[in-house]
């Protein structure tokens, strides 16, 4: 049972022992390299990992006897290990304080999940290009300020989140090499008086580089701030997606049609399907948003060298890889399971004043400044907005009342040669777009490749399982 009252005050076990796993991995590597530094003997550090190996399996079973008297996992871990092979347990912490193994655990932590994370990331940008190559080639309307203003392409609109996604990605990789030092060693603040082989222990584990300085190392959560901050960068560009997604889905814009299985009904209007999973993404932003203010403002003014207020790290680091694993999840799932209305989007894409643009372009090639040919052009859209009518119903005689520089072949413009125009480098014309899935997918394999030689084949087969694991 939890202690109650003031006594329960200081005790994290609650949530703290999911970090079970990277605190054995941790006590082996640090036992194995005592041993091996002649420190403690062999046979003593065999009968401690021995005893880990069978907590770790207690643990997995739910059957390792957690105790809030002992308040966090680490001392749960050392108590019950105590009880299965006696006072040789207390060997194991030879050279080691709570402040360094806290740190370890918590930066294999987060090189666990990132790792996770990244997986999700490029499963929703595999989504998006998907829809890109299949679909993509529908014309819509682009929008600014939730107006329309010009055609585009569907494609070029999706590959916009793709960047933003890419840009995430690669904040993510660098949580990863933030992440990636090994702090074993440092002890409470000081160091160790013992010879420690701290690159031993950081290979074992899989670090690329061990900490520099001990007080730093013992109290810095930079990495964290940095996992928080890509996390909450990550979450507003879901929540734009989904923004849209609802946008999209509603009755008045009827450019796609939600999966059953990321909407849910009204409970009085049997009508409606409401499109739960993108709002709750939406909403649960601020949530991510709240963990990084959170952690920000516990290090504000912390002093050298570590602060029992560091315990206050974890429930924040934990609650936000949670909510981005299962966002980004939902995310991928809503995208590739939409139903696209090519209809309603093409035809939308032709309605109205999309082409104004188009048409100053023409008085532009006809002689005419651009700020003129923009006047002009207000004038008729105006007059079509005023008469109810779209711009494309203008006859010629219509348009010659504006400017005698129009003539027949205006009517050549559409929103299929509008968007060609666009044949620049970024820009929405399909052979640019084609150019754009091409390089998006070389720029995965790219990173795939890099992370390989900096992290090893394990970590990215790991991400390459996770973008293939969900049948979306």
């Amino acid at each position: 049972m939890m202690k109650k009252g003031k006594s329960n005050f200081t005790v994290s076990i609650r949530y703290d022992k999911r970090l079970y796993d990277y605190d054995i991995r941790g006590s082996l590597a640090h036992v194995h390299m005592l041993s091996k530094a002649g420190i403690i003997n062999e046979s003593d550090a065999n009968e401690i990992k021995k005893g880990l190996d069978l907590i770790r399996k207690e643990i997995e079973s739910d059957k390792f006897p957690w105790n809030a008297d002992f308040e966090d996992v680490h001392m749960n871990i050392e108590k019950r290990l105590t009880e299965i092979i006696g006072d040789i347990a207390g060997q194991m912490h030879t050279a080691r304080s709570r402040n360094d193994q806290v740190a370890l655990d918590m930066r294999l932590f987060v090189k666990d999940y990132t790792t996770e994370i990244l997986g999700e990331v490029y499963s929703l940008i595999n989504a998006l290009i998907n829809i890109a190559e299949t679909k993509g080639k529908i014309a819509m309307p682009g929008y600014t300020h939730l107006q329309r203003g010009q055609p585009v392409l569907l494609s070029h609109h999706l590959l916009a989140y793709v960047e933003m996604l890419n840009r995430d990605a690669e904040r993510f990789w660098q949580v990863l090499h933030s992440s990636d030092v090994m702090p074993l060693g440092s002890g409470a603040m000081a160091g160790s008086p013992y010879p420690l082989d701290r690159e031993l222990v950081a290979k074992q584990l899989g670090f690329n580089r061990i900490s520099r300085n001990s007080m730093d190392a013992v109290s810095d959560r930079d990495f964290l701030l940095d996992l928080l901050s890509a996390s909450s960068i990550a979450m507003m560009h879901l929540s734009r997606l989904c923004e849209e997604l609802i946008l999209w889905s509603s009755d008045e814009f009827a450019f796609i049609k939600m999966s059953d299985e990321y909407t849910t009904g009204s409970s009085m209007m049997p009508q409606k399907r409401n499109p739960d999973y993108a709002e709750l993404t939406r909403g649960r932003t601020g949530r991510v948003y709240g963990n990084l203010i959170s952690l920000l403002t516990t290090m504000k003014g912390l002093p050298l060298t570590y602060n029992r207020d560091l315990q206050e790290d974890k429930e924040a680091v934990f609650d936000t890889v949670d909510t981005l694993i299962g966002c980004l999840d939902a995310c991928a799932g809503m995208v590739s399971n939409m139903e696209i209305n090519e209809t309603a989007m093409q035809g939308a894409a032709a309605k109205g004043a999309l082409l104004a643009t188009d048409y100053a372009d023409y008085l532009v090639s006809k002689g005419l400044p651009f700020r003129k040919a923009h006047q002009v052009i207000s004038s008729i859209s105006e007059r079509a907005l005023s008469e109810n009518v779209d711009l494309k119903d203008f006859k010629l005689a219509d348009l010659k009342k504006f400017s005698e520089l129009f003539d027949e072949d205006i009517f050549s413009i559409t929103a299929e040669s509008s968007i060609e125009a666009r044949d620049v480098f970024g820009g929405t014309a399909k052979n640019r777009v084609n150019d754009a899935i091409e390089y998006n997918k070389l720029r995965i394999t790219q990173q795939l490749d890099q992370a390989e030689k900096l992290y090893g084949p394990e970590l990215v087969s790991r991400i390459n399982k996770i973008q293939s694991s969900t049948s979306r």
